[in-house]
C-alpha cells in the first residue's frame, strides 16, 4: 500500500494544466464497443480506472492501439465470446464501476451480457436500478445466476420506448443512450442526465452517425440506426480536478494559473467557491487564483445561513463538495455542506477535526464548518484516504497544515488524479510517495 508524506505550510505558485476528465472518458470508452471501425481518443487520463478500462477492452479482444499516454485508438471488430462470459472477465467488473456502461453497448451489439456488481468508490449504496429498467423498457431480459451471483441479460432485439427516469443518473442516462443508438425505433429519454460528459458522448455518437437531439437538456430524443461507424473525439478537461486545483490555490497558493479549463463547460462551480469568498479571474481559456490573504464566506441576500449542497447538473457536482468543505475551514464565517446525493461521502470529516478544524457533523448528509479565518492553521495528523474525492480533500488540508502529515490508501486517489504529487511539487509542494 502506497502513501504520501505532505510536509504543509509550502505555498503553491505557478501554472498547471487539469488531466483529461476520467467521468467521460469511462462512458467514450465505453461507446467504442458500438462499432467495428476504429475510434480515436484524445484527451484520455493516464489514472488507474481509465487504465483499467482500456485493459477490460483489451481482455474483451477490442484492438488498442497506443499513440501516446492520452491517446488511443480503439477497434472493436471481433470481440471474445468466451471471455465476456468467463469468471475473470466477472472479477474485473467487480473492481470497477465503469464497467457498468459497458452493458448497453453489449446488448446493442451482441444481444447479450452478464452484470456483476461493479466496483468504485465506498460512499454508501449506489443503485443500478435506473440501469436496469432502462434496458427493460428497450426490450432486455434479465436472469439471476445464484451460483455465480450475477445477472444474465439478453435481447431479441432492442425497441425504442419512451421512459421517464426515476433519477438522473449519469451513468444510468449514458447507458440508455448507448443502447438506445442502435435500437430500432425512437426512444425518448426524460429526465435524462445533462452533464458536459453526457453531452460529449451524444456529439461523439452522433459524429459516429447516431441521431440524437435535445443534448444539453434532460429531454434526450433518439432515432435509433442500422449501424455506427468510426471517429475521432477529444476529451474535456475534468471539472473535478479544475475545482481541487481552485480550492488548492485559495488554500496554500502564491498566485496559481490553471490553463485549458474550457470555463464554458464548468458550469456553477466557480461561483460556488467565489461564495466562499474566493477571488477566480477569467482569462480566456485559464483561470487565475491569486494569493487569498483572507476570504469571507457570502451570506443569502435575506442575510440567513449559507448552505452549499450538491444537485444534478447544472446543480453543484457532488464530487467537490469535500474540497469545498477544507477549503471553508480556513473562511471567516461558517458554511454549512449539504451532501444531498450519497450517505457516507462526509465521514471523512473526523480526520479534519482531529486536525483542528471546526466541524459539526450533523448526520450522514450534512456538516457545519466553522472557519479559522487563517487565525489558527490545521495540524499535521496521520490519515487514510476512504475514497477518491476524500482523498484530494486530505491532501490540500495536510498541505495547508503545519508539520508533517501521513495519508495512507493513496492508490484510492491515483484512481482519479494523474501523477498529482508530480504536478503539485512542480508548483512547490513538498509530497513524497512511499510505498510499503
Amino acid at each position: 500500500m502506497a502513501s504520501f508524506i505532505i510536509e504543509g505550510g509550502h505555498r503553491l505558485k505557478g501554472e498547471i494544466t487539469p488531466q483529461g476528465a476520467k467521468n467521460e472518458a469511462l462512458q467514450v470508452l465505453c461507446a467504442t464497443l458500438l462499432t467495428d471501425e476504429p475510434v480515436r481518443i484524445k484527451n484520455i487520463p493516464d489514472i488507474v480506472d481509465v487504465n483499467n478500462q482500456i485493459q477490460m477492452l483489451h481482455d474483451m479482444g477490442v484492438e488498442v492501439t497506443r499513440h501516446d499516454a492520452h491517446d488511443y485508438s480503439f477497434c472493436a471488430k471481433h470481440l471474445d465470446d468466451h471471455y465476456l462470459a468467463s469468471d475473470d472477465f466477472i472479477r474485473c467488473c467487480q473492481q470497477l464501476r465503469g464497467s457498468i456502461m459497458m452493458l448497453g453497448p453489449l446488448l446493442a451489439r451482441r444481444g447479450k451480457a452478464v452484470v456483476a456488481k461493479p466496483g468504485g468508490d465506498q460512499i454508501g449504496r449506489r443503485r443500478l436500478d435506473t440501469h436496469f429498467q432502462g434496458m427493460q423498457t428497450l426490450g432486455s431480459h434479465f436472469t439471476f445466476d445464484k451460483d455465480r451471483h450475477l445477472y444474465n441479460v439478453d435481447t431479441d432485439g432492442l425497441r425504442g420506448a419512451y421512459m421517464l427516469l426515476d433519477e438522473a443518473s449519469v451513468t444510468g442516462t449514458a447507458n440508455i443512450i448507448m443502447a438506445a443508438v442502435l435500437a430500432s425505433g425512437t426512444t425518448t429519454i426524460y429526465n435524462a442526465a445533462c452533464e458536459p460528459y453526457v453531452q460529449q458522448l451524444c456529439r461523439m455518437l452522433c459524429r459516429m452517425g447516431a441521431c440524437i437531439s435535445g443534448i444539453g437538456s434532460n429531454l434526450l430524443t433518439i432515432e435509433g440506426v442500422a449501424s455506427l461507424h468510426g471517429t475521432e473525439h477529444t476529451i474535456l478537461p475534468d471539472m473535478i480536478e479544475v475545482g481541487s486545483f481552485i480550492g488548492m490555490a485559495a488554500m496554500v497558493g502564491d498566485g496559481v494559473r490553471i490553463r485549458h479549463v474550457a470555463p464554458e463547460h464548468l458550469g456553477i462551480i466557480p461561483a460556488t467557491f467565489r461564495r466562499l469568498g474566493i477571488s477566480i479571474e477569467t482569462e480566456g481559456e485559464d483561470l487565475i487564483v491569486p494569493r487569498q490573504e483572507h476570504y469571507e464566506i457570502e451570506s443569502f441576500i435575506d442575510g440567513s445561513f449559507m448552505t452549499i449542497s450538491d444537485a444534478p447538473w447544472p446543480g453543484l457536482t457532488p464530487d467537490l463538495l469535500s474540497v469545498l468543505l477544507v477549503v471553508s475551514t480556513q473562511a471567516k464565517g461558517s458554511v454549512l455542506i449539504h451532501q444531498k446525493m450519497f450517505e457516507s461521502r462526509l465521514f471523512f470529516v473526523d480526520k479534519l477535526i482531529d486536525m483542528g478544524a471546526q466541524i459539526i457533523l450533523c448526520d450522514p448528509h450534512r456538516a457545519v464548518v466553522v472557519g479559522h479565518d487563517q487565525q489558527r492553521l490545521l495540524h499535521a495528523g496521520r490519515m487514510t484516504s476512504p475514497d477518491i474525492r476524500a482523498g484530494i480533500a486530505l491532501l490540500i488540508a495536510a498541505m495547508s497544515a503545519e508539520g508533517i502529515s501521513r495519508i495512507d490508501n493513496i492508490g484510492q486517489i491515483d484512481r482519479g488524479y494523474e501523477c498529482i504529487e508530480g504536478r503539485l511539487c512542480a508548483l512547490g509542494a513538498k509530497i513524497k510517495r512511499e510505498n510499503t
